[in-house]
């Protein structure tokens, strides 16, 4: 399991030429076999239809649902201006450039969102910026960085607005995966914000059970909250710590119960990517399995039973990018 802190250097790397050459990681068994490969490309086609006039994807909060996109995208080496679907990027870019808020850089658009939504949106653009170097996707993005900074709170972490009233698991992690994105870009981000946020994520540990609770003083660890404790640890780089090996076990111990079953496995593609190993290997052919069997004729996945509020979009965006980390194009998902 190699050390996060060299994260920076591959994101350093990767400027410009990340999209064309993607750099796989050393002792990675898992790679996206050919019909893998064909299914994510139908489900591509499928959002390039499903993009609206402004640029956007969904319906509503369109930032988070567009952000999740143009991931699904770039994991696949299509950036600004670069590869097949370069244009729909390009635009879905343009159109989270226009969602930022003039007076602090809230990327909010006419839509509406949250801090769950801007974080998604910053993640994206500090994928973009560091996979393209473009210094309009920079000034935006170190606007929405600066918010995510103004706006922790005591406990170290984020709640759904804008100001440093609460916290949750979620909004924290999502900040966290902006921040991480967005510092080894090369922006500044104090590394007393991400100290605070790991705190905050240490506070919503339980150690009964080895996962993560969705606030510390409240009941129950859940599959989703695990798997973004993980990735908090991770991103921090606290690699080594006991409870990654617990919330691992955990994880594999409950399963996803179906409860925020999308969400929950964005983030444990993530997780179990940086973990490696048999566990990684594992995850992936039975997400693999599942997702294939699952698609449909027409390239999208949609179950009505999960998390159906957000969409068809929100779905396949998710199931490419969980299919796709074997691409390691996205710096976000390199080791």
């Amino acid at each position: 399991m190699r050390i996060l802190t060299v994260l920076a250097a591959l994101f350093l790397l990767a400027i410009p030429t990340a999209a064309a050459v993607p750099a796989p990681a050393e002792k990675d068994r898992v790679k996206m076999d050919d019909q893998t490969k064909a299914a994510v490309e139908k489900a591509l086609r499928w959002l390039k239809d499903q993009q609206n006039a402004d640029g956007s994807w969904g319906r509503t909060t369109k930032t988070a649902m567009t952000s999740f996109a143009i991931l699904a995208f770039m994991a696949n080496g299509h950036v600004p201006n670069q590869g097949t679907y370069g244009p729909e990027v390009s635009k879905g870019i343009r159109y989270l450039l226009a969602s930022s808020r003039d007076s602090d850089g809230y990327l909010l658009g006419a839509s509406g969102g949250n801090m769950y939504c801007h974080g998604m949106a910053t993640l994206a653009l500090s994928q973009a910026f560091g996979m393209s170097g473009d210094e309009d996707v920079k000034k935006v993005l170190k606007k929405a960085v600066d918010l995510i900074v103004r706006t922790q709170n005591r406990e170290g972490g984020w709640r759904y607005d804008p100001s440093p009233t609460g916290a949750d698991i979620s909004v924290t992690i999502m900040q966290m995966m902006a921040l991480r994105g967005a510092k080894d870009s090369g922006l500044n981000v104090p590394d007393k914000t991400i100290k605070g946020a790991i705190e905050y994520i240490h506070k919503c540990y339980d150690k009964r059970s080895g996962g993560y609770r969705y606030q510390p003083y409240s009941s129950g660890a859940g599959f989703a909250r695990t798997a973004a404790g993980v990735c908090v640890l991770y991103l921090g780089g606290e690699y080594d710590k006991e409870e990654i090996k617990r919330a691992v076990d955990y994880m594999e111990r409950v399963g996803n119960d179906g409860t925020h079953y999308w969400y929950g496995h964005y983030y444990a593609a993530h997780a179990l990517n940086q973990v490696g190993g048999e566990i990684w290997e594992k995850y992936y052919d039975r997400m693999k399995t599942t997702l294939l069997a699952r698609q449909r004729a027409s390239g999208e996945w949609y179950e009505a039973r999960r998390e159906a509020a957000y969409g068809a979009e929100y779905q396949t965006a998710i199931a490419v990018l969980i299919l796709s980390v074997p691409t390691h194009y996205l710096p976000i998902y390199q080791k």
